[in-house]
């Protein structure tokens, strides 16, 4: 027996072929996602004008336009600002990677309610992306908004396979709100230390500071991201809805 298989045994649930296969539905998906993503709607007009709509929602019921007052705050602190931008380019896809791969190994009964609940989550974002494209606060400068990540916006937007696949235009709802509630969620139930569990509650409320602090989201985006989240908690307990999609069981 190598040594690779006898580490497979040793630490993987179900061996490295289990293993492997979640890795190509992980990354499969990933592929998939941000292909269809960068196909959808990408008319600037109508994003623009999506996201005047949700300004003026917002504007009607508080009057105030609080993504300006957030990122003001960030922006009282180089030290902030510089971990406000940094979570938000690592909560999406790293810090969710990383969890996924920790329950994978460590609370195996777990993971694929884990795994499941955040795919859903995000197939239903992306039908969100489709049918209202949105422009994010950053592409409204003419209001004192500031595109606080400069050019990594542009570095990440800009040029290659990323132009094809990255949307400028997913603001609504916010995948960086919804996978954050999921996360801090699942590793609360997973986790034994009281500390680690104080920290993964806070963990959504600091990343939906986060996102619309660097003016990449408004609050309906965060409140619609939410709402997915708990969207495709109430389809993955569905014994109808698992019956159409039965690999998901």
């Amino acid at each position: 027996m190598s040594a690779v298989t006898a580490a497979g045994r040793r630490y993987l649930p179900r061996g490295w072929t289990d293993f492997g296969r979640q890795l190509v539905i992980w990354f499969g998906f990933l592929l998939a996602y941000q292909g269809v993503r960068g196909l959808a709607d990408r008319n600037p007009s109508k994003a623009f004008d999506n996201g005047w709509r949700v300004l003026g929602m917002e504007q009607g019921m508080t009057h105030h336009i609080f993504e300006l007052t957030l990122q003001r705050v960030a922006e009282s602190s180089s030290f902030l600002n510089r971990l406000a931008s940094l979570t938000y380019w690592m909560s999406e896809f790293a810090v969710v990677g990383l969890a996924l791969l920790y329950v994978y190994l460590r609370r195996h009964e777990s993971f694929k309610r884990f795994r499941n609940w955040i795919l859903i989550a995000n197939v239903l974002g992306l039908v969100g992306y489709v049918l209202l494209p949105t422009a994010p606060p950053r592409m409204f400068q003419s209001l004192g908004f500031i595109d606080t990540l400069g050019g990594m916006n542009s570095m990440n937007h800009g040029s290659g396979f990323v132009q094809v696949a990255a949307n400028p235009y997913a603001a609504m709802p916010s995948l960086h709100a919804a996978d954050a509630l999921i996360v801090g969620v699942m590793l609360i139930t997973v986790t034994r230390r009281r500390w680690l569990r104080l920290l993964w509650a806070l963990w959504p409320l600091w990343v939906w500071f986060c996102v619309m602090a660097t003016a990449n989201h408004f609050w309906l985006d965060v409140v619609a991201g939410v709402a997915v989240a708990l969207l495709a908690l109430a389809l993955l307990q569905s014994h109808r809805f698992l019956r159409l999609v039965p690999k998901l069981a």
